[in-house]
Parts: C-alpha cells; structure tokens; sequence
C-alpha cells in the first residue's frame, strides 16, 4: 500500500489541484489538517464549498482520510470548544474522518480531530482506547499537531507541539503519527520532517508555496518513506533505527516519475472545483 500524505494546504488552489491529479497514483490520501486559511480574504463558507469539491474529486479516485487542524474549525460545541463540523460531513463522501477508524488490510488508520478544551480531548482519549483493543500490526494515527519537543514541531525558536500527544504516544506506541501544524520544521536547523518516539515514527511534511505542496510518501509494502520538497528528496528505512540525515533519493520509483510530471504548473484546474 502506498498512501500520499499532505497538510497545510491553506486553501491554495494550486497545491489542491496537484492533489487531484496526483491521487489516483495512491491506494490511500492523508490529509493531516488545515485545508482551510482563516487568514485568508476569501470567504470561510466559500472556502468550505470549494475545497468539499476537491475533496469530492479526491474521493472518485482512491480512499481519503482527513482530519481537522486549528484552521479548520467552523462551529462551537456545547460547551464552547471549537470543531469542525464541515469535516465531519465528509463522511457522506467516504472518506474516514475526525474520531473515525479505518481498517485496509492489516493497518489501522486512526484519525483524531484538533482539541482546544477537554471535552474534544476525553473524546480523543476514549476514541484511542477503543480502537487500540483490536489493534493491527501496524497502526496509524493522523493528528494535526505533531508531538511536542520533537524536531517535527521545532519553529527554529521554539516547539509548538502537543504535550498530550506524546503521552499518548508513549502509551500506545502506534506505528506512525502524520502531522502538519509546524510549517517550516523540516527547512530550519533542529528541526526535521521526520522522529521517533520509542517505536512510533512521527511525520510533518512542512510547508511551501506553489505547486506541488511538500508531501510525503508511505510506501508500506517497501517500508520506506520518502519526503519531498522544492528541490530537497529523501527517503528513510522504516525498519531501521532513527539515523540522521535521511538518505538522498538517487534511483526515483516510478511514482515519484509521475508526480514530477504534473507537478507542471500549467495543467487545467479541475473544472468541478473551480466555482
């Protein structure tokens, strides 16, 4: 199983055109949050109906999975924590979201949504507890913010991560944990798209402008991952021990052949997603 894995696209049409059109090379797509930008001059609502389009384009072509970051939120719970009620709607579509598992073969996919408050976090813990009883071989959670004090949620001042995450981590030791939420960790000095924790990989792609986003491939029959970015790709042995710097790609897979051919800036947007 091979299984593309983005975050922080921030509402660029561009990056979301790259992802249409690079999906169906992939038995699975991991949306790890902040599909939307709230900083942005379009409108919210706006942004919601056009990236539900994406989504819905993604969706036709392969499996997807998507869970909720901080820009993502768009309603309020009882009890006054933000959500994402958006994503949540997106199950009508297939794709496994915030709070959902999803079982391919023998490897779990677990999806956990942003927590601003502790009603959403008993959630998160209650939805862990549960899906660790039957757990597979190979286990993995995709959760927004990466854990905290690790190279993938170094800023190069200081770490933005989630203390809660690496409890839960060193609870369950899942496979691999797929963030975002830090966006220059894997361009800065002490910082990495890549850690380990105990048994449990952790990964955040970072971010950069124009087409193609910064993205990460899991090839889960090979165990390997592959990192790349504007001019950087590299790969690591996922049977082997955390060992830096991650190794240069120098003999491309076929995939990767592919992805550069329509990383070309100059095809058409989806023309379903263009409203």
């Amino acid at each position: 199983m091979r299984c593309l894995v983005v975050a922080d696209l921030h509402y660029s049409l561009p990056q979301l055109d790259w992802l249409v059109s690079a999906a169906q090379e992939f038995d699975l797509v991991i949306f790890a949050g902040d599909a939307l930008d709230i900083g942005s001059m379009v409108d919210f609502r706006a942004q919601i109906v056009v990236v539900k389009k994406y989504l819905a384009l993604m969706a036709g072509q392969t499996r997807v999975i998507l869970c909720s970051g901080n820009h993502d939120l768009d309603e309020r719970n009882a009890e006054g924590e933000k959500i994402s009620r958006w994503i949540s709607e997106m199950r009508e579509l297939g794709i496994a979201c915030d709070g959902d598992s999803l079982a391919i073969g023998d490897t779990l996919f677990t999806v956990c949504p942003w927590w601003d408050g502790p009603l959403v976090r008993q959630g998160i813990v209650e939805q862990l507890h549960d899906a660790a009883v039957d757990r597979p071989r190979r286990w993995i959670w995709a959760h927004h913010a990466p854990p905290a004090n690790s190279p993938t949620s170094w800023g190069g001042k200081r770490f933005f991560g989630d203390v809660e995450l690496v409890q839960w981590i060193m609870q369950y030791q899942p496979s691999m944990v797929i963030s975002g939420h830090v966006h220059q960790s894997p361009f800065v000095t002490d910082g990495s798209w890549f850690d380990r924790l105990g048994q449990t990989w952790v990964f955040n792609a970072g971010l950069q402008p124009g087409r193609p986003p910064t993205h990460i491939v899991l090839d889960l029959d090979a165990d390997k991952a592959f990192w790349l970015a504007a001019g950087e790709a590299q790969w690591i042995d996922l049977n082997a021990p955390l060992k830096r710097p991650a190794n240069s790609i120098e003999e491309p897979p076929d995939w990767l052949t592919f992805l550069d051919r329509i990383a070309d800036p100059s095809l058409a947007r989806p023309q379903a997603a263009a409203g």
